[in-house]
């Protein structure tokens, strides 16, 4: 008896076509979603911060800083872990700087974002630690989006399998870059069989990885960076099995992937942080908040509409100062600064002072305006002489003692 070849009853498709010409302009499909996946870590982060008391839009400084420095990170890391593709015999050191051929290691694109926001920090007076803390399940949504790009590109899939969810992979042309090899009749050309899309599962896991995050930092209101480590030990606890499954060429140390030994090192390096640091979570509140403007005394002709209208937008605050949970909520409700950490003791220990003599505040303002009538008192006739003086001078000009 011959038994029938097993075929699978369904399978994932993949696109022919990854760039889309736009007049003389490539549109690339890997390029535009990493574009919306940085659009949306934005609108989470933005959300986030928010909620810790950042001024609105300081999310656009931040990324106007990490969006930049985390491309060049990413490629930075690719380049030195595939070195033999630049540099050597048959490498091209240009090729290093066509970003848009592929090649963007996570690894850089974190550490190379943590250095663009850490300066971006340092500008607006926030503290690192809330920047992460807000990114923290914004990144792996961003993540997820971005892979999208590898199965545009027919990128990144695992070995064969036989599973409902096996992808179809195009043989794309080396001849025309994001476009599919194409047979005699027209046809794109597919590899044979179906294979695993890791690029897909781990989308899947960082969609997890953030659900995770936001389950967590609500129920343990994490602070001080620890949000931002525990996406960090849920992401590379994925990647860690995700990248044993892929067949892509990569360096090997000790007969493992690269990207394993990273992960597993990153993964202990973001436990050890996570155990070892503790504190609440950070709330913020302005210092040199802006005054409101005075309305102008002159003529109603006077008035500059110009300066008025930009004084009427919100300002940023000149930096931040980190207060408890409490002291923020009554902060949002009543739009009462808290008192400075320095000055509660000094205000503890006058109240106390006074309890001791009671002495009321009525009595410490009555005695302040008495010590101020004896000033005024004293300096009157000085005051009275000098007017005479003044007076007396018929040119006018000033006395002869001035400094000039």
């Amino acid at each position: 008896m011959t038994l029938a070849p097993m075929t699978p009853l369904a399978a994932m498709p993949s696109p022919s076509t990854a760039v889309w010409q736009l007049g003389p302009v490539p549109i690339r499909a890997y390029a535009l979603c990493i574009i919306l996946g940085i659009v949306v870590a934005c609108v989470v982060t933005e959300y986030r911060l928010r909620r810790r008391g950042v001024a609105p839009g300081a999310v656009l400084d931040i990324a106007v800083w990490a969006v930049p420095a985390g491309i060049i990170g990413a490629r930075i890391y690719h380049v030195i872990t595939s070195p033999e593709k630049y540099f050597g015999a048959g490498g091209e050191p240009i090729k290093a700087l066509y970003i848009w051929e592929g090649g963007l290691g996570i690894w850089g694109a974190v550490a190379g974002g943590a250095v663009g926001a850490w300066f971006a920090a340092r500008q607006l007076g926030i503290p690192f630690t809330v920047i992460a803390d807000a990114l923290a399940p914004g990144l792996p949504l961003a993540q997820a989006v971005g892979r999208l790009g590898n199965w545009f590109n027919n990128e990144l899939y695992g070995g064969r399998t036989m599973l409902p969810w096996g992808m179809e992979v195009h043989v794309m042309d080396p001849d025309n870059p994001g476009h599919a090899l194409r047979d005699d009749a027209g046809n794109p050309v597919l590899q044979p069989g179906l294979y695993h899309p890791t690029f897909l599962y781990e989308a899947l896991w960082n969609v997890g990885v953030a659900a995770l995050v936001l389950f967590l930092d609500r129920k343990l209101r994490l602070g001080r960076g620890r949000a931002f480590a525990l996406y960090v030990m849920g992401y590379t606890a994925g990647r860690f099995w995700i990248e044993l499954m892929r067949t892509d060429e990569a360096n090997l140390i000790l007969g493992v992937r690269l990207n394993v030994w990273t992960a597993a090192l990153v993964f202990l390096g973001a436990l050890a942080y996570f155990i070892r640091v503790r504190g609440p979570r950070e709330y913020l509140v302005p210092v040199g908040e802006p005054a409101p403007a005075a309305g102008p005394a002159g003529d109603v002709s006077q008035v500059d509409l110009s300066a008025r209208e930009a004084a009427a937008g919100p300002a940023a605050p000149e930096g931040y100062r980190v207060v408890t949970g409490e002291q923020f909520d009554a902060y949002r409700e009543t739009g009462v600064l808290p008192p400075e950490p320095d000055d509660e003791p000094a205000r503890a220990e006058s109240a106390a002072d006074d309890a001791a003599t009671g002495r009321t505040d009525d009595d410490s303002a009555t005695a302040d305006r008495a010590d101020g009538d004896d000033t005024e008192d004293d300096t009157e006739p000085e005051r009275a002489d000098a007017e005479r003086t003044n007076a007396g001078r018929a040119d006018g000009g000033r006395p002869a003692d001035r400094d000039s």
